[in-house]
């Protein structure tokens, strides 16, 4: 984990907790500062729940124990899921899921130490008149790279809250923004280190799942990806929350596309209402278009997944 870079006596100094990003960044020359490890408490270290089933996931904790906690699939399998589906066994291990939250993009023009673009204090977005092939399709700001976080997403879709050492029960748009602003992958403070992940109690009945398209087999940042949940009861669906990756600098709810499932039958002509409304307000670049197939894809097979 690594939040936002301090000055201290003119010197760049970043913080880590896993480093999974930061040691990338660093050997590639993008982040050049001193280190200050963060320390770990009992608070960031561990998952509690309480009696009405709310757990409390502090920032150390890794990736892989979030995805094998069998308290955590049971209350939340989106999140599980997409825990388990991210990276690689050997990064889920190291990675901590406030470091998910606080990584830095993984836009190449970022990632490369010979070019200045808005997130290295430059004027413009190289990617947006070079190279964007994996950039966003909901254009909402003037950096078109996606947002990287896998857990970000999921934590949308279950409406978590993120405490940071100077504030507490922000939500995901307020941590992350809403992409207005190129210049940051987050809204943290420089020093401000996230502590806790807390969630609603659960959701009874709830089915969820998570699916990412990849280029690759396996071991591959995704070009798209979903967390779907829903309720049915009845023949109908009482809740539908979709939320997505890889498709703006922010995770973004489909918003449309739950509203055309809100109440309605679960049935074949429902899931092509969902399908066509996930794309909703999309604004792709001339070298992103591919992923509107991409996004609708996932939608339709998770949502005959979890209406089957």
């Amino acid at each position: 984990m690594s939040a936002p870079m301090m000055i201290a006596d003119g010197k760049a100094i970043e913080l880590r907790a896993g480093g999974t990003d930061l040691s990338e960044r660093r050997r590639s020359g993008v982040s050049r500062g001193s280190l200050i490890d963060i320390a770990p408490t009992p608070d960031m270290t561990g998952i509690d729940c309480s009696a009405n089933g709310a757990a409390r996931i502090g920032a150390l904790v890794t990736i892989d124990r979030i995805a094998n906690d069998p308290r955590i699939a049971a209350a939340y399998p989106g999140l599980a899921a997409a825990a388990g589906g991210l990276a690689t066994p050997q990064i889920r291990r190291v990675a901590t899921i406030g470091g998910n939250l606080a990584q830095h993009s993984r836009c190449w023009y970022y990632r490369n130490p010979h070019t200045a673009c808005l997130k290295k204090h430059g004027s413009i977005c190289s990617a947006r008149g070079g190279n964007h092939l994996y950039g966003v399709i909901f254009d909402l700001g003037p950096c078109v790279a996606p947002h990287p976080s896998t857990m970000a997403a999921a934590l949308l879709a279950y409406d978590a809250r993120i405490d940071t050492d100077r504030r507490a029960d922000l939500t995901i748009a307020q941590l992350l923004g809403d992409g207005a602003n190129g210049a940051v992958d987050n809204a943290l403070e420089p020093g401000e280190t996230i502590t806790r992940v807390e969630l609603p109690p659960p959701t009874l009945g709830e089915r969820a799942l998570y699916k990412r398209a990849i280029s690759r087999a396996s071991a591959e940042w995704p070009l798209v990806e979903i967390v779907a949940r829903a309720v049915v009861a009845d023949g109908s669906l009482r809740l539908l929350r979709l939320a997505a990756g890889g498709v703006a600098p922010v995770p973004l709810r489909l918003a449309a596309a739950e509203a055309a499932a809100q109440g309605a039958a679960a049935t074949g002509a429902t899931i092509a209402r969902v399908v066509e409304q996930s794309t909703a307000g999309a604004k792709p670049l001339a070298m992103t278009a591919y992923k509107l197939d991409l996004l609708k894809g996932l939608v339709r097979d998770l949502m005959e997944r979890l209406l089957a």
